[in-house]
């Protein structure tokens, strides 16, 4: 580390997935594939890898830290079960644009079903 730039990450990596902007730049790399599991699964498609990189890189574009994540790094992490409840009836323009936002991101192609 400290010794690979943007340049070369873009060079063996490509661009990021996803890029975030905070003290320093954050790229993010995601690898996922999936095996559409049997006829009794519905459907249903098992996930045989999810692989995560996150590089971190400082403001003089040099590659500061790096933390890689695989499908049992996946499986520590906890989610909170806890809900929020919603105190107004009327959707606004705006909410209903993020939400429809939202669906599209978690399900880009559509094959989720619906609630």
């Amino acid at each position: 580390m400290n010794q690979s730039n943007k340049n070369d990450i873009l060079k063996l990596l490509g661009s990021p997935s996803s890029k975030s902007i905070f003290d320093n730049d954050l790229w993010i790399y995601i690898e996922r594939k999936t095996d559409p599991s049997s006829l009794i699964g519905f459907g249903k498609e098992k996930i045989i890898l999810n692989n995560v990189l996150i590089l971190e890189i400082n403001s003089m574009g040099i590659l500061e830290k790096k933390e890689f994540l695989d499908l049992d790094d996946m499986k520590d992490i906890k989610f909170t079960e806890q809900t929020t409840e919603n105190q107004h009836k009327k959707n606004t323009f705006i909410y209903d644009f993020l939400s429809s936002m939202r669906q599209k991101i978690n399900d880009p192609l559509g094959k989720r079903k619906r609630k």
